[in-house]
């Protein structure tokens, strides 16, 4: 029997001293909005892509435009 390939994450992972550990969801989402605020809304960009729902498309732009100010937001759906 062969082992999987990959494993799939259950909890969120966040990095201690170089290490990663597992944290609640509450942890996790407070450490990634405060690795994002402060970033300068011309340092900023959001790729969506063509396979996701227009709904997820749509929920990245809106948060790439509204909460990071920014306009860069592209789409491989031009390509």
């Amino acid at each position: 029997m062969r082992k999987p390939r990959h494993v799939r994450l259950t909890e969120p992972l966040v990095r201690e001293d170089g290490e990663l550990r597992p944290a609640s969801w509450d942890e996790a989402l407070t450490r990634a909005a405060s690795g994002l605020r402060g970033v300068p809304a011309d340092a900023f960009g959001m790729f969506s892509c063509s396979k996701a729902t227009n709904e997820m498309n749509y929920a990245a732009q809106k948060f790439a435009r509204v909460v990071m100010h920014s306009n860069n937001v592209d789409s491989c759906n031009r390509t």
